[in-house]
Order: C-alpha cells, then structure tokens, then sequence
C-alpha cells in the first residue's frame, strides 16, 4: 500500500479490499477540496478510516451515516452475523461502540461526524453540497435505491460517486448496488471512471 494509515487497517472489522480502500482515500483525498464527504454505512469503520484519513489531510468533515444495527446479512442466524457486535440485552445488533473505538485510535474524532439514523431520514433535511458520496449500505433494492435517490443530488459538479460491491454477474453477488451503478451512468449527471475492484467510481459532470 502506497498511504499511511494511522491505524492497522487489517484490525478494523468491514468488507473492504485494500485497493479499493485505497482508491476511496485518493479520491476523498481530491474531492474533499470540493466539500465535506459522505459515507453511507460505516459498519465498524474500516472504509471511514481510509476517507477519513484524507478528509483530515484538507480540514475537511466525513460524515459517517450508519444505523449501526447491521444490514440484512448481519442479522442473527444470516451469513455475516458476528456475535461480537450483537447486543443480547435488546437483541439487536450494534456496532457503534467498535466504530467509535476504530475513530478514536484513528485520531479522527476531530474529523468524523458520526449520524446514527436511517439514511432517508437523515437526507430529508440535508442541504449541504458534498464533495463526495460513498455508498456502501443495506444491499437489498429498496435500501440501495434510497442511498442513490437520496444523496446522489448532493454532490457538488466535480465530485465524486462511489458505489461498493459492484457485481454485473449475479453468481458474483447481489445487483442492488449493480442496479444504482446503471442508474447512475445511465443519468447523464456522471462521468464514469474506471471501476477498482468492485468500487464503481463517478464523476459529477
């Protein structure tokens, strides 16, 4: 890896590649000079550590928007279920208290400003053009064309657009986040840049 991080990258829980984590950091890195970044679903924090890391670099906020009760396939008795971040007492996952603790050894309490809340209800009042969006939310069709439909309007002209796990061959994995990467390249709004991994990237025109 070409980048410091201020953390052991590998000791973060999350879903995330390293060259795409890395792409998240060079582009924040440009786009965050346009605006404050959006990340949606931050789960424990590994994505947020690589756009916070470069937000910090420009004075810049990363707003981290997450319910923290997990996404579908977290879900007790689902494929991704991790018991570690299960709460027994209310039965219901919580991974805020990870976040929180992957921000504070980050040394990006400064920089991140956490948003415990569903994505529309965050978005309804949101009137702050953003230098980037990062999507990586729930990954049903409902859940993934609500990020899209939500925050893709907030991105200032030059910014950037950034879908995870981007699988055009449904053996691969789901096509809700596939579905909102055509809507956006289809929308006449974006400039496609070339997909890392499986980060679909964007231009705002």
């Amino acid at each position: 890896m070409s980048i410091t991080l201020p953390i052991n990258i590998d000791s973060v829980k999350g879903f995330l590649a390293a060259d795409e984590g890395e792409a998240l950091y060079q582009y924040a890195l440009t786009a965050s000079k346009l605006g404050p970044c959006l990340e949606i679903g931050s789960y424990c924090g590994k994505s947020t550590v690589y756009l916070g890391t470069a937000c910090k670099e420009n004075n810049r906020t990363l707003f981290a928007l997450d319910h923290h009760r997990g996404s579908e396939e977290h879900q007790l008795g689902e494929e991704y279920h991790d018991p570690d971040l299960y709460d027994t007492s209310i039965e219901l996952m919580d991974s805020f208290k990870t976040f929180r603790t992957t921000m504070r050894l980050a040394d990006l309490d400064d920089t991140v400003v956490p948003i415990v809340s569903s994505s529309l209800i965050a978005s309804r009042d949101w009137a702050t053009p953003l230098g980037m969006v990062f999507i990586d939310g729930g990954h049903s069709e409902e859940a993934a064309q609500t990020d899209y439909r939500s925050w893709s309007s907030f991105i200032k002209p030059g910014g950037i657009l950034a879908i995870h796990d981007i699988f055009p061959n449904p053996e691969d994995g789901g096509q809700a986040p596939y579905n909102i990467w055509k809507l956006a390249k289809a929308s006449g709004l974006f400039e496609e840049l070339p997909t890392v991994n499986t980060l679909g990237l964007f231009r705002r025109l």
